[in-house]
Protein backbone atom coordinates (compact mmCIF):
# COMPACT_ATOMS: atom_id res chain seq x y z
CA UNK A 1 0.00 0.00 0.00
CA UNK A 2 1.43 3.61 -0.71
CA UNK A 3 -0.56 6.76 -0.81
CA UNK A 4 0.58 10.78 -0.81
CA UNK A 5 -2.21 13.16 1.13
CA UNK A 6 -2.30 16.35 2.52
CA UNK A 7 -1.51 16.75 6.24
CA UNK A 8 -4.36 18.86 7.37
CA UNK A 9 -7.06 17.19 5.73
CA UNK A 10 -5.25 13.59 7.27
CA UNK A 11 -4.32 14.97 10.85
CA UNK A 12 -8.31 16.14 10.49
CA UNK A 13 -9.79 12.68 9.61
CA UNK A 14 -7.91 10.84 11.99
CA UNK A 15 -8.47 12.87 14.71
CA UNK A 16 -12.46 12.16 13.59
CA UNK A 17 -11.80 8.71 13.38
CA UNK A 18 -10.04 7.90 16.57
CA UNK A 19 -12.79 9.93 18.80
CA UNK A 20 -14.41 6.19 18.15
CA UNK A 21 -11.38 4.35 19.62
CA UNK A 22 -12.37 1.98 22.68
CA UNK A 23 -10.48 3.17 25.82
CA UNK A 24 -9.95 0.12 27.03
CA UNK A 25 -10.41 -2.34 23.79
CA UNK A 26 -11.83 -5.72 24.22
CA UNK A 27 -9.13 -7.35 22.20
CA UNK A 28 -5.89 -5.52 20.78
CA UNK A 29 -7.02 -4.80 17.48
CA UNK A 30 -10.43 -2.78 18.25
CA UNK A 31 -7.47 0.16 19.23
CA UNK A 32 -6.48 0.38 15.78
CA UNK A 33 -7.53 2.52 12.52
CA UNK A 34 -7.66 0.53 9.41
CA UNK A 35 -6.11 2.48 6.39
CA UNK A 36 -7.96 1.64 2.93
CA UNK A 37 -6.91 3.15 0.11
CA UNK A 38 -8.29 2.62 -3.41
CA UNK A 39 -8.55 5.50 -6.46
CA UNK A 40 -8.30 8.86 -5.01
CA UNK A 41 -9.88 7.81 -1.91
CA UNK A 42 -8.45 7.02 1.31
CA UNK A 43 -11.06 5.62 3.66
CA UNK A 44 -10.25 5.18 7.92
CA UNK A 45 -12.35 3.29 10.34
CA UNK A 46 -12.51 2.46 13.51
CA UNK A 47 -15.10 -0.18 15.66
CA UNK A 48 -15.68 -1.21 18.67
CA UNK A 49 -18.72 -3.02 18.37
CA UNK A 50 -20.80 -0.28 19.19
CA UNK A 51 -20.17 2.74 17.60
CA UNK A 52 -18.41 2.63 14.25
CA UNK A 53 -16.78 5.86 12.70
CA UNK A 54 -15.66 6.41 8.98
CA UNK A 55 -13.73 9.14 7.51
CA UNK A 56 -13.29 9.22 3.61
CA UNK A 57 -10.78 11.87 2.10
CA UNK A 58 -8.75 12.34 -1.09
CA UNK A 59 -5.39 10.88 -1.69
CA UNK A 60 -3.16 10.22 -4.22
CA UNK A 61 -3.29 6.25 -4.16
CA UNK A 62 -0.16 4.64 -6.09
CA UNK A 63 -0.43 1.32 -4.78
CA UNK A 64 -4.41 0.28 -3.36
CA UNK A 65 -4.12 -1.92 -0.02
CA UNK A 66 -5.48 -2.35 3.63
CA UNK A 67 -3.13 -1.75 6.72
CA UNK A 68 -4.38 -1.37 10.08
CA UNK A 69 -2.12 0.92 12.50
CA UNK A 70 -2.57 2.12 16.32
CA UNK A 71 -4.97 4.56 15.89
CA UNK A 72 -4.13 6.73 18.98
CA UNK A 73 -0.17 6.81 18.24
CA UNK A 74 -1.54 8.10 14.70
CA UNK A 75 -3.57 10.94 15.74
CA UNK A 76 -1.19 12.21 18.13
CA UNK A 77 2.20 11.80 15.27
CA UNK A 78 -0.28 13.55 12.46
CA UNK A 79 -0.93 16.05 14.48
CA UNK A 80 2.29 16.97 15.31
CA UNK A 81 3.87 16.96 11.36
CA UNK A 82 5.08 19.78 9.53
CA UNK A 83 2.57 21.28 7.44
CA UNK A 84 3.63 19.26 4.11
CA UNK A 85 2.32 16.54 2.49
CA UNK A 86 2.20 13.26 4.05
CA UNK A 87 3.14 9.55 2.94
CA UNK A 88 2.48 6.07 3.53
CA UNK A 89 4.31 3.40 2.04
CA UNK A 90 3.73 -0.51 3.89
CA UNK A 91 7.24 -2.44 4.26
CA UNK A 92 7.00 -5.79 5.70
CA UNK A 93 5.50 -5.04 8.99
CA UNK A 94 5.72 -1.98 9.51
CA UNK A 95 4.34 1.33 7.36
CA UNK A 96 6.57 4.12 7.08
CA UNK A 97 5.22 7.54 7.40
CA UNK A 98 7.31 10.26 5.70
CA UNK A 99 6.43 13.70 6.12
CA UNK A 100 9.45 16.81 4.97
CA UNK A 101 12.31 15.32 7.63
CA UNK A 102 10.25 13.25 9.80
CA UNK A 103 10.43 9.95 9.10
CA UNK A 104 8.29 7.23 11.28
CA UNK A 105 7.83 3.29 11.12
CA UNK A 106 4.65 2.23 12.87
CA UNK A 107 4.26 -1.61 13.27
CA UNK A 108 1.06 -2.60 11.64
CA UNK A 109 -1.62 -4.76 13.53
CA UNK A 110 -3.52 -7.82 11.97
CA UNK A 111 -5.69 -6.35 9.55
CA UNK A 112 -7.67 -10.01 8.79
CA UNK A 113 -8.50 -9.72 12.71
CA UNK A 114 -10.52 -6.60 12.30
CA UNK A 115 -14.11 -6.86 12.87
CA UNK A 116 -16.65 -6.05 9.32
CA UNK A 117 -17.92 -2.73 10.75
CA UNK A 118 -21.38 -2.71 9.98
CA UNK A 119 -23.53 -1.13 7.26
CA UNK A 120 -25.35 2.27 7.65
CA UNK A 121 -29.12 1.87 7.98
CA UNK A 122 -31.64 3.48 5.54
CA UNK A 123 -32.00 6.91 5.36
CA UNK A 124 -34.88 7.98 7.39
CA UNK A 125 -34.18 11.82 6.81
CA UNK A 126 -31.59 14.38 7.25
CA UNK A 127 -31.73 18.16 8.79
CA UNK A 128 -29.23 20.85 9.02
CA UNK A 129 -25.78 19.90 11.22
CA UNK A 130 -26.35 23.30 13.45
CA UNK A 131 -30.08 22.13 14.02
CA UNK A 132 -29.13 18.97 14.63
CA UNK A 133 -25.62 20.06 17.15
CA UNK A 134 -28.00 22.82 18.85
CA UNK A 135 -30.78 20.47 19.53
CA UNK A 136 -28.55 17.51 20.91
CA UNK A 137 -26.57 20.15 23.27
CA UNK A 138 -29.84 20.94 24.69
CA UNK A 139 -31.03 17.56 25.66
CA UNK A 140 -28.25 16.18 26.38
CA UNK A 141 -27.62 17.08 29.78
CA UNK A 142 -30.21 15.88 31.30
CA UNK A 143 -29.76 11.98 30.35
CA UNK A 144 -28.72 9.98 33.06
CA UNK A 145 -24.99 8.73 34.39
CA UNK A 146 -26.35 5.65 35.93
CA UNK A 147 -25.07 2.77 33.80
CA UNK A 148 -27.63 0.56 36.00
CA UNK A 149 -30.81 2.43 34.23
CA UNK A 150 -29.49 1.88 30.20
CA UNK A 151 -32.66 3.76 29.03
CA UNK A 152 -31.80 6.74 30.64
CA UNK A 153 -28.52 7.41 29.29
CA UNK A 154 -30.00 7.88 26.69
CA UNK A 155 -31.61 10.43 24.36
CA UNK A 156 -34.99 9.46 22.34
CA UNK A 157 -35.60 10.53 19.33
CA UNK A 158 -39.08 10.86 18.11
CA UNK A 159 -39.98 11.03 14.10
CA UNK A 160 -43.43 11.83 13.02
CA UNK A 161 -42.89 13.15 9.42
CA UNK A 162 -41.51 16.71 9.13
CA UNK A 163 -40.95 16.96 12.94
CA UNK A 164 -38.10 15.60 14.90
CA UNK A 165 -38.71 15.52 19.08
CA UNK A 166 -35.45 15.21 21.17
CA UNK A 167 -35.78 14.09 24.60
CA UNK A 168 -33.49 13.23 28.11
CA UNK A 169 -34.42 12.55 31.68
CA UNK A 170 -32.89 11.39 34.67
CA UNK A 171 -35.63 11.24 36.90
CA UNK A 172 -34.88 15.01 38.43
CA UNK A 173 -35.50 16.88 35.28
CA UNK A 174 -36.34 16.14 31.23
CA UNK A 175 -35.32 18.50 28.25
CA UNK A 176 -37.63 17.93 25.13
CA UNK A 177 -36.55 19.88 21.52
CA UNK A 178 -38.62 19.81 18.73
CA UNK A 179 -36.96 20.46 15.11
CA UNK A 180 -38.64 20.69 11.49
CA UNK A 181 -36.66 18.36 9.40
CA UNK A 182 -36.60 16.55 5.91
CA UNK A 183 -37.70 13.50 5.97
CA UNK A 184 -37.31 10.75 3.20
CA UNK A 185 -41.40 10.02 3.07
CA UNK A 186 -43.69 12.59 4.20
CA UNK A 187 -45.63 9.78 7.01
CA UNK A 188 -42.23 8.66 8.13
CA UNK A 189 -43.04 7.20 11.83
CA UNK A 190 -39.80 6.23 13.88
CA UNK A 191 -38.50 5.92 17.88
CA UNK A 192 -35.06 5.18 19.17
CA UNK A 193 -32.91 6.04 22.05
CA UNK A 194 -29.43 6.74 21.16
CA UNK A 195 -26.25 6.75 23.83
CA UNK A 196 -26.10 10.24 25.16
CA UNK A 197 -22.36 9.95 24.79
CA UNK A 198 -22.33 8.81 21.53
CA UNK A 199 -24.62 11.47 20.42
CA UNK A 200 -22.82 14.06 21.73
CA UNK A 201 -19.75 13.31 19.91
CA UNK A 202 -21.42 13.03 17.11
CA UNK A 203 -23.53 15.92 17.48
CA UNK A 204 -19.69 18.19 17.59
CA UNK A 205 -18.34 16.76 15.17
CA UNK A 206 -20.60 16.59 12.16
CA UNK A 207 -21.59 20.47 12.75
CA UNK A 208 -20.89 21.39 9.23
CA UNK A 209 -23.38 20.54 5.78
CA UNK A 210 -26.04 18.22 6.38
CA UNK A 211 -26.79 15.39 8.68
CA UNK A 212 -28.84 12.47 7.36
CA UNK A 213 -29.94 9.74 9.80
CA UNK A 214 -30.38 6.38 9.26
CA UNK A 215 -32.38 3.78 11.54
CA UNK A 216 -33.00 -0.04 11.14
CA UNK A 217 -31.60 -3.30 12.61
CA UNK A 218 -31.03 -1.66 16.26
CA UNK A 219 -28.39 0.52 15.11
CA UNK A 220 -28.89 3.96 14.26
CA UNK A 221 -26.78 5.83 11.61
CA UNK A 222 -25.28 9.28 10.94
CA UNK A 223 -23.87 10.97 7.47
CA UNK A 224 -22.20 14.18 6.59
CA UNK A 225 -19.51 14.93 4.37
CA UNK A 226 -18.14 12.18 3.96
CA UNK A 227 -17.96 11.12 7.32
CA UNK A 228 -20.22 8.02 9.04
CA UNK A 229 -21.18 6.68 12.13
CA UNK A 230 -23.32 4.12 13.46
CA UNK A 231 -24.37 3.50 16.90
CA UNK A 232 -26.18 0.33 18.63
CA UNK A 233 -28.99 1.83 20.09
CA UNK A 234 -30.75 1.39 23.51
CA UNK A 235 -34.26 -0.91 24.44
CA UNK A 236 -37.02 1.62 22.79
CA UNK A 237 -38.91 1.94 26.53
CA UNK A 238 -38.77 5.35 28.03
CA UNK A 239 -41.25 7.46 29.89
CA UNK A 240 -44.20 9.50 28.85
CA UNK A 241 -42.24 12.47 28.55
CA UNK A 242 -44.86 14.39 26.98
CA UNK A 243 -47.62 14.29 29.32
CA UNK A 244 -45.42 15.94 31.91
CA UNK A 245 -44.31 19.08 29.63
CA UNK A 246 -48.24 20.16 29.28
CA UNK A 247 -49.59 21.45 32.13
CA UNK A 248 -51.84 25.38 33.04
CA UNK A 249 -49.22 27.18 34.72
CA UNK A 250 -50.84 29.88 36.74
CA UNK A 251 -47.37 32.02 37.70
CA UNK A 252 -45.13 32.49 34.79
CA UNK A 253 -42.10 34.54 35.12
CA UNK A 254 -40.08 35.77 32.46
CA UNK A 255 -36.51 37.05 33.04
CA UNK A 256 -32.96 37.94 30.50
CA UNK A 257 -31.41 34.72 29.95
CA UNK A 258 -27.70 35.97 29.92
CA UNK A 259 -27.70 38.35 33.01
CA UNK A 260 -29.99 35.87 34.52
CA UNK A 261 -27.15 32.64 34.44
CA UNK A 262 -24.23 35.15 35.21
CA UNK A 263 -26.12 36.32 38.42
CA UNK A 264 -26.76 32.64 39.20
CA UNK A 265 -22.91 31.34 38.70
CA UNK A 266 -21.94 34.64 40.89
CA UNK A 267 -24.34 33.74 43.80
CA UNK A 268 -23.39 29.65 43.81
CA UNK A 269 -19.65 30.77 44.37
CA UNK A 270 -20.98 31.27 48.29
CA UNK A 271 -23.48 27.80 47.83
CA UNK A 272 -21.76 24.61 49.35
CA UNK A 273 -22.27 21.55 46.93
CA UNK A 274 -26.15 20.53 45.87
CA UNK A 275 -27.16 23.12 47.88
CA UNK A 276 -30.42 25.24 46.70
CA UNK A 277 -29.93 28.14 44.67
CA UNK A 278 -33.19 30.20 45.81
CA UNK A 279 -35.51 32.11 43.87
CA UNK A 280 -37.93 34.87 45.39
CA UNK A 281 -40.72 36.58 42.53
CA UNK A 282 -41.90 39.57 42.81
CA UNK A 283 -43.56 42.39 40.95
CA UNK A 284 -40.68 43.60 38.33
CA UNK A 285 -37.75 41.77 40.20
CA UNK A 286 -36.05 38.27 41.25
CA UNK A 287 -34.03 37.97 44.53
CA UNK A 288 -31.40 35.39 43.58
CA UNK A 289 -30.29 34.06 46.79
CA UNK A 290 -28.02 31.12 48.32
CA UNK A 291 -25.41 30.47 51.18
CA UNK A 292 -26.04 30.85 54.49
CA UNK A 293 -23.74 28.02 55.94
CA UNK A 294 -20.33 28.23 56.67
CA UNK A 295 -19.04 30.04 53.64
CA UNK A 296 -21.34 33.14 53.96
CA UNK A 297 -24.13 34.13 51.93
CA UNK A 298 -24.84 35.85 48.26
CA UNK A 299 -27.50 37.42 46.73
CA UNK A 300 -28.66 39.60 43.47
CA UNK A 301 -31.83 41.39 41.93
CA UNK A 302 -32.64 40.97 38.58
CA UNK A 303 -35.91 42.74 36.19
CA UNK A 304 -38.54 39.79 35.88
CA UNK A 305 -41.89 40.24 34.53
CA UNK A 306 -44.27 38.67 36.68
CA UNK A 307 -47.75 37.14 35.87
CA UNK A 308 -49.64 35.47 38.68
CA UNK A 309 -48.78 35.41 42.49
CA UNK A 310 -45.37 36.22 44.37
CA UNK A 311 -43.59 32.83 44.84
CA UNK A 312 -40.15 31.93 45.93
CA UNK A 313 -38.79 28.57 44.98
CA UNK A 314 -35.39 26.51 45.13
CA UNK A 315 -33.49 24.55 42.68
CA UNK A 316 -30.01 22.41 42.53
CA UNK A 317 -27.49 24.98 41.16
CA UNK A 318 -26.51 22.75 38.10
CA UNK A 319 -29.82 21.42 37.04
CA UNK A 320 -30.70 25.05 36.57
CA UNK A 321 -28.24 26.41 34.57
CA UNK A 322 -28.64 23.42 32.22
CA UNK A 323 -32.24 24.51 31.14
CA UNK A 324 -31.30 28.07 31.29
CA UNK A 325 -28.13 26.99 28.80
CA UNK A 326 -30.59 25.33 26.62
CA UNK A 327 -32.74 28.40 25.95
CA UNK A 328 -31.66 30.50 22.61
CA UNK A 329 -33.98 33.05 22.91
CA UNK A 330 -33.35 36.74 24.76
CA UNK A 331 -36.02 35.71 27.25
CA UNK A 332 -36.56 32.63 29.07
CA UNK A 333 -39.81 31.95 30.83
CA UNK A 334 -40.19 29.96 34.31
CA UNK A 335 -43.89 28.70 34.57
CA UNK A 336 -44.98 27.57 38.26
CA UNK A 337 -47.14 26.35 40.58
CA UNK A 338 -45.80 26.48 43.68
CA UNK A 339 -42.51 26.55 45.82
CA UNK A 340 -43.62 22.22 46.06
CA UNK A 341 -43.73 21.44 42.60
CA UNK A 342 -41.23 21.07 39.47
CA UNK A 343 -41.16 24.22 37.36
CA UNK A 344 -41.25 24.27 32.80
CA UNK A 345 -38.30 26.46 31.41
CA UNK A 346 -39.00 27.45 27.61
CA UNK A 347 -37.98 29.89 25.64
CA UNK A 348 -40.29 33.16 24.65
CA UNK A 349 -40.84 33.20 21.23
CA UNK A 350 -44.31 35.68 20.88
CA UNK A 351 -47.17 33.12 19.96
CA UNK A 352 -45.38 30.60 18.53
CA UNK A 353 -45.07 26.94 20.89
CA UNK A 354 -41.64 26.87 22.85
CA UNK A 355 -39.37 24.44 20.72
CA UNK A 356 -37.44 23.53 23.84
CA UNK A 357 -38.65 22.75 27.25
CA UNK A 358 -37.09 22.20 30.38
CA UNK A 359 -39.16 20.46 33.30
CA UNK A 360 -36.57 20.26 36.85
CA UNK A 361 -37.76 19.34 39.57
CA UNK A 362 -37.80 21.90 42.50
CA UNK A 363 -36.06 21.60 46.15
CA UNK A 364 -37.58 21.47 49.76
CA UNK A 365 -37.17 25.97 51.20
CA UNK A 366 -35.67 25.57 54.69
Amino acid sequence: MKFRVNRDVLADAVAWAARALPSRPAVPVLSGLLLEGGGDDLVLSAFDYEVSARASIEADVAEPGRVLIPGRILAEITRSLPAMPVEFVTDGSEVVLTCGSAEFGLLTMPVEDFPALPAVPPEVGAVGGGVFASAVGQVAPASSRDETLPMLTGVRVDIAGETVTMAATDRYRIAAREFAWRPERPDVTAAAVVPAKVLVEIAKSLRGGEVTVGLGDGVAGFESVGRSTTVRLLDEQFIDYRSRLTDDWPIRADVRVAPFIEAIKRVALVAERNTAIRLTFGQGQVLIQAGGGDLGRGTEVLQAELSGGDVQIAFQSQFLLDGLAGVETELVRLNMHSSSRPALITEVPGDAAPAFRYLVMSLRLS
